[in-house]
């Protein structure tokens, strides 16, 4: 393995297009990266673990390299092992994907350090708005509405009862680091506060090595609202309008939707504002996100900012007309941006479904093995975006999602009845899925009228969550 202080001399190349870069993940992610670099004439270069040897996207990468044994902590969070693969292929950038190093603003740094280029924004900023708490206070600075809630960092219970008793009950006790629904619970009463501190602060220990903690005012209900945004290096910054992602399990996105129904011209129009007014406040660069809380009355409260590229970015591509990969590399590259706001048309809408290979009617317990007897939909405003293919065999170690499947209409109805229609023919054979669940989802009359919060599922679905 290459040591890293041999790359320190390396010259920086972001100031024209990339020859090869390097796509530090797998699964959907990795094919989706591989394929616009391919589209782009770039050579693309995979890492993959011994558990991924027969994947897709090692197959479709112009080289591959492994990095190391099944468990992410030795391969696909090994910065030096990725780094060193970088450095062995003379890739000159490296796309992070969603998830494992793309929000770490250690490897966005040691990147930076060994003159390879991130597909990011810069490190000093994925670390400030990767700390919740610092994030909200910078939002709060530049005029950006907040949740009420602690501005310092939180550690003891004691401490988290006095200022949820000020804040009033009930409050949500989150991570302070890291994200994905982990680390969170709610507390309504002062005396279930201790309990369901102590919890979410040891489910944050595992899962991110930290227990940093804050508090803030739990909305009731309300719609999780995302909007996307894309800045390159010289001021310029969009947003491609909003999706409605707040059909979720236990913090987890199930379906996500562009436009959201219940959101109006001015609303929207509102909401970006306010979204390219968070991203400039920290001088963001690249692809990013920023989420926010939409409650019953029409107010939205900032809740965090993703600095990556994510899950759900199809349904944003499929009603703005922007490659939203393709903009990242060229931004990375030291492009600006070629179009403005008033360029962005929002046509039409999406809806994507997550496939994942998991049981419902066992408590969504997943369910790795062998894909037989494939079959995807197509057609007219349907895409697909998987690493899966018939007999390939799905590792236990990884996330359970298996595909996105994404469907357009000319309209929220006609993209409805589409999904309905792409989810009946969809056939995943040999493992359980959750197709069967999405399908109930999209069938249930509250979606069809646009009726989504956070608590949908509970509400609609109670069943499932009581294995």
């Amino acid at each position: 393995m290459i040591s890293l202080p041999a790359v320190l001399s390396l010259p920086l190349w972001w100031d024209k297009m990339f020859e090869k870069v390097l796509v530090a993940n797998r699964g959907e992610i990795a094919v989706r990266v591989i394929r616009a670099l391919r589209e782009m004439g770039i050579a693309s270069v995979a890492v993959y673990s011994t558990a991924d040897k027969d994947s897709l996207h090692v197959m479709l990468a112009d080289e591959a390299v492994c990095i190391g044994p099944a468990p992410s902590q030795d391969s696909y969070l090994n910065m030096e092992a990725i780094i060193s693969a970088a450095v062995a292929v003379k890739a000159q950038a490296i796309h992070p994907g969603y998830g494992f190093l793309s929000e770490n603003e250690k490897f966005a740094e040691l990147c930076e350090t060994c003159g390879i280029k991130f597909i990011g924004p810069s490190a000093s900023v994925i670390a400030k708005m990767g700390n919740k708490s610092e994030a909200r206070n910078t939002m709060q600075k530049a005029g950006v509405p907040i949740i009420p809630g602690t501005k310092e960092p939180v550690y003891s219970p004691r401490d988290g009862k006095r200022i949820a008793k000020k804040i009033g009950y009930p409050v949500m006790i989150k991570a302070a680091l890291g994200g994905g629904g982990k680390g969170m619970r709610v507390a309504d009463s002062e005396e279930k506060f201790e309990e369901m501190f102590l919890a979410a602060q040891l489910e944050t220990r595992k899962a991110f090595g930290d227990d940093t903690m804050y508090i803030e005012k739990y909305v009731k209900d309300p719609k999780h609202i995302e909007v996307q945004i894309l800045a390159d290096a010289y001021g310029n910054v969009v947003h491609l309008g909003e999706r409605d992602c707040s059909v979720q399990r236990r913090h987890q996105k199930v379906i996500e939707e562009s436009p959201c129904a219940q959101v109006s011209d001015a609303l929207r129009s509102k909401l970006g504002r306010t979204a390219v007014k968070a991203a400039k406040a920290v001088g963001y660069q690249n692809a990013g996100t920023i989420e926010f809380l939409l409650d019953q009355s029409g107010k939205f409260y900032f809740m965090e900012m993703n600095t990556r590229v994510q899950v759900e970015h199809p349904v944003t591509e499929l009603v703005s007309g922007v490659d939203i990969i393709k903009e990242q590399i060229r931004i990375a590259a030291g492009e600006k941006l070629s179009f403005t706001q008033k360029d962005i048309k929002i046509k039409g809408h999406a809806i994507e479904c997550r496939i994942n290979a998991e049981s419902p009617e066992r408590g969504f317990m997943p369910c790795p093995g062998t894909m037989e007897n494939i079959h995807f939909p197509g057609g007219n405003g349907v895409r697909l975006d998987t690493h899966a293919y018939q007999g390939y065999k799905l590792p236990p170690y990884y996330d359970s999602m298996i595909a996105k499947l994404i469907v357009y209409g000319k309209d929220r109805d006609e993209a409805v009845r589409k999904m309905r229609s792409a989810l009946g023919e969809t056939i995943i054979e040999g493992i359980e899925t959750n197709i069967d669940f999405d399908y109930e989802i999209i069938s249930s009359p509250a979606f069809e009228k646009g009726r989504v919060d956070t608590g949908f599922i509970e509400k609609h679905f109670p069943k499932y969550l009581k294995k």
